[in-house]
């Protein structure tokens, strides 16, 4: 493993050298030409995606920045994706953003550069192997979507959940610092092998760890959205705009996935008794309030937004049920891919959602309650259909790809003897299931609450069939995906 080679972080400087490029090139556009922003921001993630391509076609884990960063096969997978997920976002808002200005005020490339600056804060989160270089890419992705949030500067939801959202967060950046400080107090290293070493060694205080490793749970669970640290999610999604609110609940999901990975697994496995406790309770309560709130809900984005806590639970369990019974196990590899699984799963399927809701945005208007989905099938039967098909995946219903998701969780916290948790995770699964039929029956057996022809540009239309097409052929070719997940937790865990 070659410590000084900077080749693992073309993609980052990449993003970074676009980023800055597209912003300069900006500032000289007039607003009919923003269509150029737009197209150099996807070249831009074309471009990246290249360079983590390469890094995962090779299998191998490289280390660089005297072993800050981290190039493994599990983080370039989760790249991968995250590239997709913004593209396919950035696609989905284009229309909303530009020709329908839902995102208020003469903007020029604000939302794109943030975007991107987001993005790489991500990468850097998803590569980090050091306790500084985590948080340097969680507060990069973090004052990004702040900026984002607040991006619509004349709407009072906007800015109220801007300060929620800011407020909050910062209290979570403050948890998950306060940890990784206890944890370099107690160990002396900011580096994650060396500290797992540490803990493995025996030699440090048992009592200090367990006082850190609370907080960076805490942290964790604040980013992720699980109860009880959930309650900036709703008002959050339902306050920004739609095209942002997307931009919350997709990519960073990943990022989050992989420092839970990075500083439990990999860095604190050794205490995996303490923390494997704090997930199931964490898992446990977002399963049930997820769900049961969810159902109470008329807006779509809030519904939508409690639904993503009870999703978080499914991906808590599967971090969890990789050491129940031992790490060294069979299962340990199979639980965190699945869990790799369901967040790639809840992330693809999610992005379609909003785009959706996007569909039926207009100028003034943000289609956000679930009545304005009423007759959808009149209006248009395809997006209707597709609708359809994104909340039967995300209810777990065969052959969608949330149901393979579901059962590959369920399946390695079954493999633990946890039967007790198998059941309760599909008994709110069948509650969870109520308040995604319910939007189904609403577009397709409710009048029509609004006769205006909906306007899709060909691009989004396109992306959006090929999403719903991939939650379906994933779904019933699971396979493939499963599998490169599996193939990258376990050489990622071997190295």
């Amino acid at each position: 493993m070659n410590t000084t080679n900077l080749i693992p972080l073309y993609a980052e400087v990449f993003l970074l050298i676009a980023a800055s490029a597209i912003l300069l090139i900006d500032m000289f556009l007039d607003q009919s030409k923003r269509a150029i922003t737009y197209m150099l921001t996807l070249a831009a993630l074309v471009g990246a995606a290249f360079f983590s391509f390469a890094d995962y076609t090779s299998g191998s884990t490289v280390y660089a920045f005297s072993n800050m960063f981290i190039s493994d096969p599990m983080g370039n997978l989760l790249k991968l994706f995250s590239y997709l997920t913004m593209a396919m976002t950035l696609v989905y808002a284009r229309q909303y953003s530009t020709d329908r200005g839902m995102l208020g005020g003469n903007l020029g490339g604000e939302f794109y550069v943030l975007a991107l600056f987001s993005l790489l804060g991500q990468m850097v989160m998803i590569s980090a192997n050091n306790f500084l270089t985590i948080y340097l890419g969680l507060e990069l992705m973090s004052l990004s979507l702040y900026a984002l949030v607040a991006l619509r500067r004349d709407d009072a939801r906007a800015t109220e959940a801007a300060m929620k959202y800011f407020i909050l967060g910062a209290l979570a950046s403050g948890f998950l610092l306060y940890g990784m400080s206890m944890l370099y107090g107690a160990t002396g290293t900011l580096d994650i092998s060396r500290v797992a070493t540490a803990i493995g060694s025996g030699t440090v205080d048992k009592s200090i760890l367990v006082f850190g490793l609370v907080f960076v749970v805490a942290g964790l669970a604040f980013k992720l959205g699980a109860v009880p640290f959930h309650m900036w999610v709703p008002d959050v999604y339902q306050g920004a705009p739609t095209g942002v609110t997307l931009l919350l609940g997709g990519a960073p999901k990943l990022a989050t996935f992989a420092i839970c990975v990075r500083l439990l697994v990999e860095g604190m496995l050794p205490m995996a008794f303490d923390w494997q406790q704090m997930l199931m309770i964490l898992a446990v309560l977002s399963l049930a309030i997820g769900n049961l709130t969810a159902i109470a809900q008329t807006n779509l984005k809030r519904m939508l937004a409690y639904s993503t806590i009870a999703q978080m639970g499914f991906v808590l369990l599967g971090l969890m049920a990789g050491v129940v019974g031992g790490h060294d196990s069979a299962n340990a590899a199979a639980a965190y891919s699945a869990a790799m699984y369901y967040s790639i799963t809840y992330v693809l399927t999610t992005v379609g959602s909003f785009g959706l809701i996007m569909v039926l945005a207009r100028q003034g208007f943000e289609a956000e309650e679930i009545d304005d989905f009423k007759g959808l099938s009149k209006r248009s039967p395809a997006y209707a259909l597709l609708m359809s098909v994104l909340m039967f995946s995300l209810a777990g219903v065969p052959p969608m790809m949330g149901f393979a998701a579901k059962f590959a969780v369920l399946q390695s916290v079954l493999a633990t003897g946890a039967v007790w948790l198998t059941v309760f995770a599909v008994m709110f699964s069948l509650v969870g299931a109520f308040y995604y039929i319910r939007l189904v029956k609403v577009m397709w057996f409710d009048e029509p609450a609004d006769s205006t022809p909906l306007s899709v540009s060909s691009d989004k239309g396109i992306v959006l069939a090929l999403n719903g097409l991939a939650v379906v052929v994933l779904g019933m070719i699971p396979g493939p995906l499963l599998n490169a997940c599996m193939a990258a937790m376990q050489k990622t865990l071997a190295s």
